[in-house]
């Protein structure tokens, strides 16, 4: 991208973004960006974005020509270097859809396992960590008791104690599922 099109980071918040991705496909080089009109960009713009407005396209497109105009690689330009990009481009992107596919299929399955609405009805976490909280926890019916179950998050004190001496100060163990144990410290943190 840094020997392609450098000025096109500018262009949009999130350079690894669908409408993003899909534009550079269209549009790989500053040159071609130069060569289409801005009423084509716009429209290509829209076309990959739908939920956006269409002055936002004007306005991406405004801002992409710009870039195009600014940047100093519009004529030495390697072949090579473009063949690559576009080549990374389609993995991104395909890599997107695996993951949203992923995504829909987690989702699915956490509506399916019984505890999960119990668990999202716990001020603080949605989807995802109640999702992760299942995926760690597995059968609650392997824990006989509640401490169990806060030992295997590693959220449990740790207990310093000798003779007369007791730690008033204890930290965690941090014993257990490393993942666990920090979605349940961001969520406390956050309620």
């Amino acid at each position: 991208m840094d020997q392609v099109f450098p000025e096109y980071k500018k262009v949009f918040g999130y350079l690894y973004s669908a409408v993003s991705l899909k534009l550079l496909l269209d549009f790989p080089t500053p040159e071609d960006v130069c060569r289409s009109s801005h009423s084509e960009l716009s429209r290509r713009i829209k076309d990959h974005c739908n939920s956006r407005s269409i002055e936002w396209a004007e306005r991406k497109a405004s801002t992409l020509k710009d870039a195009a105009s600014r940047d100093p690689f519009q004529e030495s330009l390697y072949r090579s270097h473009l063949i690559s990009m576009q080549v990374y481009i389609k993995i991104l992107l395909e890599y997107q859809e695996h993951l949203s596919a992923l995504k829909e299929e987690i989702d699915a399955q956490a509506l399916v396992i019984e505890g999960y609405e119990l668990i999202r009805s716990i001020p603080g976490i949605g989807d995802k960590i109640a999702a992760t909280i299942l995926s760690e926890v597995g059968e609650i019916d392997r824990f006989s008791h509640p401490k169990k179950l806060v030992a295997f998050s590693g959220i449990d004190p740790r207990v310093h104690e000798s003779g007369r001496f007791k730690a008033t100060q204890n930290r965690i163990t941090k014993r257990g599922s490393s993942k666990l144990g920090n979605r349940c410290i961001v969520q406390f943190c956050a309620v």
